[in-house]
C-alpha cells in the first residue's frame, strides 16, 4: 500500500493526528508538505501535486494507491485502523473516539470564527469571549470525559487512540501563544487534560517523531 498525505508545512492537529498515527503504527507513508509553487497552484485551483483535484479544494487529503479522499476525521479513522489506534470491530469504542474527533472540529471552528473579523477591536472582543467562555466550556467537557475513563489517562479505555493525538496537538496549538488573545495559561486548571498531554509527550515514538521532523519538542 502506497500512502501520501498532503498538508501544509505546519504541525497542525488536522494533519498531525494522521502523521503520528501512521508513524506510531510503523506504516510507511510520504508526508508531502505543500509549499511554494505547489501551494500557489493548490490555493487557486485545488490541484494537488499528484495532478488530482482535492474533493473540497482544502487539506488534508490522502492518496492511497492512487485513490484520494479528504476530511480530517475520515483520514484519521482510516489511518487509525491501519495502525491499531482506531477499532475495526468495536462500534461503541469507535463512537467514543469519534465524539472526541468531532469535538476537536467544533473547537477548531470556534477559533476560526473568532479570528475572521478584520476590525482589530472586534477581533479582540471575539478572542476574549473565546478565551473566557467558549474554550473553558469545551475544555470542561473534555475534562469530564477523561474523568469518566477510570482505566487510564486517555479518553477511551486503556490505550492511546487517534482521539488522544488529536486533542493533544489541538491543545498544544491553543496554548502555544500563537493565537492573539489566547493566554498560554489557558489549560492550567484542567488536571486531566494536562495529564493526557504529559503522557503523550512521554511516548517514545512521539518523541522520536518530533526530534526527526521538527528538531524540537513542540
Amino acid at each position: 500500500m502506497k500512502i501520501t498525505l498532503y498538508y501544509f508545512k505546519i504541525p497542525f492537529w488536522r494533519a498531525e493526528v494522521t502523521r503520528l498515527s501512521l508513524y506510531i503504527g510503523n506504516i510507511p507513508f510520504e508526508d508531502y508538505r505543500i509549499e511554494g509553487e505547489d501551494y500557489d497552484k493548490f490555493k487557486k485551483t485545488g490541484e494537488l501535486p499528484n495532478k488530482k483535484i482535492a474533493p473540497f479544494k482544502q487539506l488534508p487529503v490522502i492518496d492511497v494507491d492512487g485513490k484520494i479522499f479528504a476530511q480530517t476525521g475520515a483520514i484519521a479513522r482510516f489511518c487509525g485502523k491501519l495502525s491499531g489506534l482506531y477499532p475495526k470491530n468495536d462500534d461503541y469504542k469507535a463512537a467514543l473516539i469519534d465524539q472526541i474527533i468531532e469535538g476537536a472540529q467544533d473547537i477548531n471552528y470556534l477559533v476560526t470564527l473568532s479570528g475572521r473579523d478584520k476590525d482589530a477591536e472586534k477581533k479582540k472582543v471575539a478572542r476574549d469571549i473565546l478565551a473566557t467562555r467558549h474554550l473553558p466550556k469545551w475544555f470542561q467537557f473534555l475534562e469530564d470525559l477523561l474523568k469518566q475513563n477510570t482505566k487510564s489517562v486517555y479518553f477511551v479505555e486503556s490505550d492511546l487512540t487517534i482521539a488522544d493525538l488529536a486533542i493533544w496537538r489541538l491543545l498544544g496549538w491553543l496554548k502555544s501563544g500563537m493565537l492573539d488573545g489566547i493566554p498560554t495559561t489557558i489549560l492550567d486548571n484542567y488536571q486531566n487534560l494536562n495529564a493526557l498531554r504529559e503522557e503523550i509527550y512521554k511516548n517514545p515514538k512521539v518523541i522520536k517523531w518530533m526530534d526527526e521532523v521538527y528538531g524540537k519538542i513542540i
